[in-house]
């Protein structure tokens, strides 16, 4: 008779594949261990979750993607909007008095937000938080932080003239 296995040795076991999975998705080594150790995470926070007699493999595949997902939702959000690390080190040295102006006028537009905005705005749009990941931290619905980011965005471009 087989010893019923624990979610935890269930979870160990399936590592390799995990990794391999990670590495299919990130196609670097780096990203795929960062993002198997993500993975294990979530999933033993979610454990309760899991419906024992489900398929585990395919649960932490599908938390694996969305992971990833928001992964690459949040670096291309930040290269949009934040200069690269070189440029961001000399920006004190020879920035003009335009964009101080202009990086003063959007820190007071923030300080304006309604504070419930304010948190979404920065954590998405600043931070690079995917929807989901903000959702989780703020113990919101994702229709929730959708709609504030909206509202606050709008309110950012009106007292900014854009």
């Amino acid at each position: 008779m087989a010893v019923p296995s624990s979610f935890e040795d269930e979870l160990v076991a399936l590592l390799p594949r995990m990794r391999r999975f990670a590495h299919t998705l990130s196609r670097n080594g780096t990203d795929a261990d960062d993002l198997t150790q993500i993975t294990i995470e979530r999933a033993l926070r979610s454990k309760g979750q899991w419906q024992p007699g489900t398929r585990l493999d395919s649960w932490v595949y599908r938390i694996m993607r969305n992971l990833w997902i928001d992964t690459i939702r949040s670096r291309s959000r930040k290269e949009k909007f934040e200069a690269p690390e070189q440029e961001a080190e000399q920006l004190g040295e020879d920035s003009n008095l335009e964009t101080v102006i202009d990086l003063r006028r959007a820190m007071e537009a923030m300080e304006r937000l309604p504070g419930e905005q304010r948190e979404v705005v920065a954590l998405i749009l600043i931070e690079g938080f995917g929807y989901r990941e903000t959702a989780e931290m703020l113990d919101l619905p994702i229709g929730t932080v959708s709609s504030r980011l909206v509202r606050g965005r709008t309110a950012l471009m009106e007292m900014l003239g854009g």
